[in-house]
């Protein structure tokens, strides 16, 4: 794990939120394999032990740290204590994330709050508390995980696509406030991909096709795709790309037009 790479992120801190699975373990599993030093974050400790397993089993390093992203005090404790750890954070990856389903007429609110505490004010939470690691070390690359339902409406999915959209102009807001600390925040947005939270939408093999055929790249995306694009954003070869959205979708939010039934 620790062989010199072109993306040169070996020993650095990398802290990952949401990251007991899918597309968070998968992140902190390729940063892990890049010789980073992961600090794993998520409310469920036990799943987050399971990934950290892996990783040590490969020859890396990663600790294990129970978190409520919604909780200040819990995020500030958790940041406390990954810095004792490992020292001060060189990468933060926001990607916990919740979704609750309703028409927006009949919302209950606190599911909207719940939604946006998570999805957005944690964000928030853990770039104030990480941040000011960066902010102390002069540098930092901070990776927002948003989704295309920023900028396509998800029926249903309101609470969620409004987070992901804020969480995009949270993103921007940060590359403009701490550029002159040398520290960088950009969004990978994904598409449909294949998670254990999503794999029931894949059982059935018409589905499959009918997900697939909207997809120009004609298949849905693995977390490792996903990860791909974090570790780009992560290390110093993105090191002029500030305040910027990854699509990482397989050209499926460039393809309305191509969906519209038309004469042949």
């Amino acid at each position: 794990m620790n062989t010199k790479s072109w993306l040169d992120l070996e020993e650095k801190v990398c802290v990952v939120t949401g990251a007991a699975g899918g597309i968070g373990a998968q992140i902190a599993l390729a940063l892990a394999r890049e010789g980073a030093h992961v600090t794993l974050l998520d409310r469920d400790s036990a799943a987050c032990a399971v990934i950290a397993g892996r990783i040590v089993s490969e020859g890396g390093y990663a600790i294990v740290i129970d978190c409520d992203v919604a909780d200040k005090t819990s995020v500030v404790e958790a940041a406390r204590e990954s810095e004792r750890a490992l020292g001060r954070c060189n990468v933060l990856v926001n990607n916990a994330a919740i979704t609750l389903r309703g028409p927006l007429l009949e919302l209950d609110v606190d599911h909207w709050n719940r939604v946006l505490a998570v999805n957005l004010t944690g964000a928030l939470l853990c770039a104030q508390a990480f941040g000011q690691q960066m902010r102390a070390l002069g540098s930092g690359s901070m990776i927002h995980v948003a989704s295309i339902a920023a900028s396509s409406p998800i029926p249903l999915g309101g609470a969620y696509s409004a987070s992901k959209a804020a969480l995009a102009m949270l993103a921007q807001q940060l590359a403009v406030e701490l550029a002159d600390d040398g520290v960088r925040s950009n969004v990978v947005s994904p598409g449909l991909v294949r998670t254990p939270l999503s794999a029931r939408y894949y059982e059935d093999p018409a589905m499959l096709r009918a997900r697939t055929k909207m997809v120009p790249s004609r298949r849905i995306a693995d977390p490792q795709d996903i990860a791909d694009a974090v570790l780009f954003l992560a290390s110093e070869r993105s090191g002029y790309v500030n305040g910027q959205e990854l699509l990482v979708d397989g050209a499926l939010g460039r393809n309305v037009m191509a969906l519209v039934p038309r004469p042949q």
